[in-house]
């Protein structure tokens, strides 16, 4: 039997951490609702449930799971603001899929974050600097339902 992978405690402050943190949270599912920004404390936060790609995709258990699941928090700092397009910030349970997040650079060291979610919304975050965090926060379970994306 192999040991469970860790909980994904991650770090990013510069494009290439960024795209580390896009691939684990490709496929994560969040509520509008979940997402947070605090002009005042210059955050952004999402919480969602991510699949565990590191987990190797799949776990075979009694009941056909196809992977795992975990709640999860990703937090961006130094936050000048956000823009959202194509999302209904009204609709609190509404479900959004994550697809990437990307930097694009402005005045260095900062730049614009962008959240890419399914079916064509997204949200721009400008940033003094890059400092995201990722962290699982909960223990993994188990999901009949494996992400799957059309060619």
């Amino acid at each position: 039997m192999s040991k469970p992978a860790p909980a994904l405690r991650l770090l990013a402050q510069d494009a290439e951490g960024l795209t580390v943190i896009s691939a684990a949270l490709q496929d994560a599912v969040a509520k509008i609702g979940d997402i947070r920004w605090d002009a005042q404390a210059r955050t952004l936060t999402l919480a969602c449930n991510r699949f565990r790609w590191e987990a190797g995709g799949q776990k075979a258990t009694k009941r056909g799971a196809e992977g795992e699941r975990v709640r999860s928090a990703l937090q961006l700092g130094d936050v000048t603001g956000v823009q959202a397009r194509n999302l209904r910030r009204e609709a609190k349970g509404a479900i959004v899929e994550l697809l990437s997040i990307t930097f694009e650079p402005g005045e260095a060291p900062g730049g614009t974050v962008m959240l890419t979610f399914a079916g064509g919304g997204d949200l721009r975050v400008g940033v003094d600097c890059l400092d995201v965090v990722l962290a699982d926060v909960s223990e993994p379970w188990a999901t009949p339902r494996r992400p799957g994306h059309a060619d």
